[in-house]
């Protein structure tokens, strides 16, 4: 068997996880850590047997096949743009970036290159969520409302606007994305923040969103969006549609309708698991199943930034193409 030889750009949490699942292939081996941190990269690599390397330029040395990018928001760009310059297939994490130009800068990269792209949208590979478009096939969705409802996560760039983008950007990202999925394309977003940061030193995000969503379908929705608990309280949607409702998260689909009620459960972890093993198959070319490139993540990038930023201006904001269609793809106009 021919092996995928992976390099990891990054030894956060997120990184060990996808080191874990990755090392439970017996089709992958990791070649190469780095981080900014040399001891976290260090302690990772020396858990799955691999070379730690100083940087970006020695992992790519290595003559990796695929690269994951597992870095902060605020430190997406310079990584992206020496693996597609060496033309290296990429996994990169959610959120792609902290902001918009620089997420705009990679896509058009990645498409001038034409290289195979995974970011972690892990949320995509859920076992429901088929059954759920499925039920919402027939039936035109009127209303959806997403929520993330948490704790600040323990590190310290999170609660800083300008290296997470809040907790939008850097967890409903997630409610976003499947919104997107099973109710179509955002078209205008109004959100308010309440303007007061937790209580984290050098804290300056807003502690609790909301926004309304009009959808280019005519539904209307809500997001939520707060990290002033203890601990993880809610994160999922619920969407209405004629003679339907269905509440998803990463723990199963609840649906009612003239059937009755019923819940499907789901496995989170075997989520976690499908969207690594699915960018590894395409890079094998053994498979085909990733279900969001880089260009498809910056759509939902492009709809969590909106509402960012109309809660920051307190202002409507209205995504739209240069042609003047209506939908979240190529950017965004805020309404004076």
């Amino acid at each position: 068997m021919v092996r995928c030889r992976v390099g990891l750009i990054g030894a956060g949490g997120v990184t060990q996880r996808h080191a874990r699942v990755l090392s439970g292939f017996d089709d992958v081996e990791i070649v190469g850590v780095t981080d900014v941190v040399p001891d976290a990269a260090a302690a990772l690599a020396a858990r799955h047997d691999a070379p730690t390397c100083t940087d970006v330029a020695q992992l790519l040395a290595a003559g990796p096949d695929a690269v994951y990018v597992c870095v902060p928001p605020f430190a997406h760009g310079p990584a992206e743009e020496a693996v597609i310059d060496a033309g290296v297939p990429m996994f990169v994490e959610k959120p792609v970036a902290v902001d918009l130009g620089t997420a705009e800068r990679i896509a058009d990269l990645v498409a001038r290159r034409g290289l195979r792209t995974a970011v972690g949208h892990h949320w995509r590979y859920l076992s429901v969520l088929d059954q759920a478009r499925e039920l919402l096939a027939d039936r035109p969705v009127r209303m959806v409302s997403g929520a993330w409802l948490d704790k600040v996560p323990p590190v310290a760039w999170w609660s800083r606007r300008d290296r997470s983008g809040g907790p939008v950007v850097e967890q409903a990202a997630h409610v976003l994305d499947l919104i997107r999925v099973l109710a179509g394309e955002v078209t205008e977003v109004t959100a308010y923040g309440d303007g007061t940061p937790p209580p984290v030193e050098g804290a300056d995000i807003d502690s609790v969103t909301t926004a309304t969503l009009r959808f280019a379908t005519g539904a209307v929705g809500t997001l939520s969006a707060a990290c002033v608990l203890g601990w993880k309280h809610r994160a999922g949607l619920e969407i209405l549609a004629d003679g339907l409702a269905l509440a998803l998260s990463e723990d199963g689909l609840s649906i009612r309708d003239a059937d009755g009620e019923r819940h499907v459960p789901a496995d989170p972890e075997a989520a976690r698991v499908a969207v690594d093993r699915a960018f590894v198959d395409a890079v094998r070319g053994v498979g085909d199943d990733v279900r969001v490139p880089y260009a498809e993540a910056l759509n939902t990038q492009r709809l969590a930034l909106a509402v960012a930023d109309s809660a920051r201006s307190g202002r409507t904001v209205r995504l739209t193409t240069p042609a003047g269609t209506v939908v979240p793809t190529t950017g965004v106009t805020v309404d004076a």
